[in-house]
């Protein structure tokens, strides 16, 4: 049985599990908002007040910096919390190069790329939640580390295929970027999945 010295005070998991909600939410918006466009219905407005308002890494790191003794490992608390920014911040930028590229329609390999996105954000908030009980998290790190895989070959293939159709070099830059920031939304889903199994391995 696995006495502890935790301290009672459990709010780093909600903050953490509210977090998880976000990121899961802004790579949903960026989904639908990537399949409708050029119609974005307001979802760039959306995306943008979640990285905004929703961020509760502020609040994470406020409290890590009140708080003399936490349920987990003071670094693991600030890696984690930044990374989940980091993963709202790049959903954002992607959103936000849409409008400013002026891109006329998505390619279908950012579509797959956004689905991917959002399925390594669907682990990421169930592992967040379950982060408590320190048991049975695995398999959320083990899918992450799947879907980030499928988005490597994705994004291969899709920078590929810019070079391959003759495509208008302007188009060829504007594309490499959108794909490239997808591509570090999903890496930062799992360095934060990799810090999530750091700290379970610690506290089982």
């Amino acid at each position: 049985m696995r006495f502890s010295l935790l301290p009672r005070d459990r709010t780093f998991f909600d903050l953490f599990n509210e977090a998880g909600q976000n990121t899961l939410r802004a790579a949903g918006m960026l989904d639908e908002m990537m399949s409708s466009w050029p119609d974005d219905n307001g979802l760039g407005r959306e995306i943008l007040i979640i990285e905004q308002e929703g961020d509760r890494t502020h609040d994470i790191i406020n409290r890590l910096n009140s708080t003399f003794v936490t349920p987990i490992d003071r670094e693991d608390i600030y890696g984690l919390a930044t990374k989940l920014d980091d993963v709202v911040d790049y959903i954002e930028e992607a959103a936000d190069f849409l409008a400013l590229y002026q891109i006329e329609a998505p390619m279908s390999q950012a579509q797959d790329l956004t689905r991917i996105l959002v399925g390594c954000c669907e682990q990421l908030s169930l592992g967040l939640e379950n982060l408590p009980s320190f048991r049975d998290l695995d398999k959320y790190w083990i899918e992450i580390h799947r879907l980030e895989n499928d988005g490597d070959r994705v994004s291969r293939d899709a920078v590929a295929s810019l070079f391959s159709n003759g495509i208008d070099p302007m188009v060829v830059i504007r594309w490499k970027d959108i794909f490239a920031v997808l591509e570090k939304a999903i890496d930062a889903t799992e360095t934060a999945a990799h810090i999530l199994e750091g700290i379970v391995i610690k506290n089982s």
